[in-house]
């Protein structure tokens, strides 16, 4: 039976939707196209014709994962600037947010093991991570946009590394005492 255009893209999304998840859970290279595939409800046959690598579609999960992510703190933007920092330090620091990578910010959960990827996921990365710095320092105090995406790296340093901490782990008052921590340290570092 042939697939119609819109089932191919339809099942093409469903991927992309499926490995921005599996991605963040387990890792790049701790996912299996049979995995992957089998997770969309789709064969393995079918990966080719929508993808042309593996790499390929890490970079579109990657992307849509952390476009997925923004849209959710979008809102914040409409907030006054100390109450929207100060929101978004709470939900990003979560102990929600700690326990489901998944579900979460792909900038904290895939930092690492892009590091040891092709450069092409790099640059998708780094995409990512220019896009919602600018996001960040759009809540940060400061005289200019200078000082204002100085502040925002710092904010957005301070919670990933504090995630990525906290996720490792096996102390759960340790990770408490970390996210805590860094939610104080990254508020500041956006007000000064």
């Amino acid at each position: 039976m042939r697939v119609t255009r819109a089932q191919a893209e339809e099942n093409r999304e469903r991927v992309i939707e499926t490995a921005g998840r599996l991605f963040r859970e387990k890792g790049f290279d701790g996912v299996g196209l049979n995995d992957l595939m089998q997770a969309a409800g789709l064969t393995r046959g079918g990966f080719y014709g929508q993808f042309e690598s593996k790499l390929d579609l890490a970079v579109r999960a990657l992307s849509r994962a952390q476009q997925h992510n923004l849209e959710r703190w979008r809102p914040l933007a409409e907030q006054p600037r100390q109450q929207a920092l100060q929101n978004l330090i709470g939900g990003y620091l979560s102990r929600y947010h700690q326990q489901h990578p998944e579900d979460g910010c792909a900038l904290a959960a895939l930092a690492v093991d892009t590091a040891r990827q092709p450069e092409a996921l790099k640059e998708a990365f780094t995409d990512n991570l220019r896009t919602f710095l600018e996001f960040v320092a759009g809540l940060c105090d400061g005289d200019g946009e200078e000082q204002r995406q100085e502040r925002a790296m710092a904010v957005l340093s301070t919670l990933v590394g504090a995630l990525v901490l906290s996720r490792a782990t096996d102390d759960a008052d340790l990770a408490r005492g970390l996210r805590r921590a860094a939610s104080a340290a990254a508020l500041e570092a956006g007000r000064k």
